[in-house]
């Protein structure tokens, strides 16, 4: 399980938009409980039926993104095709 906080939904949903569409790093999902690789934006899924005030208390911030690695691929490959949509992301 890796959390990142991408500050922003916005710049959480480019993130995971370039992740499942341009590197193939898996799935955006909302239960991260699968085989594959899934993330998900937590302030506007898993997380959204608590008050804004509830999920600053709880550190959920609107770009935190939740990630769990399934077993397919290597660490390796799962990393570079991160590193990519990272980049793709800043840009």
């Amino acid at each position: 399980m890796l959390c990142l906080d991408m500050g922003t939904e916005e710049c959480a949903t480019k993130l995971m938009q370039n992740l499942q569409n341009v590197t193939q790093f898996r799935l955006m999902a909302v239960s991260l409980g699968y085989y594959h690789t899934l993330m998900s934006c937590s302030g506007s899924s898993t997380s959204s039926e608590m008050a804004p005030e509830e999920r600053a208390k709880a550190g959920i911030s609107p770009g935190l993104i939740r990630m769990s690695f399934g077993y397919s691929g290597t660490l390796e490959q799962r990393w570079a095709q991160f590193e990519r949509a990272l980049a793709l992301t800043q840009q």
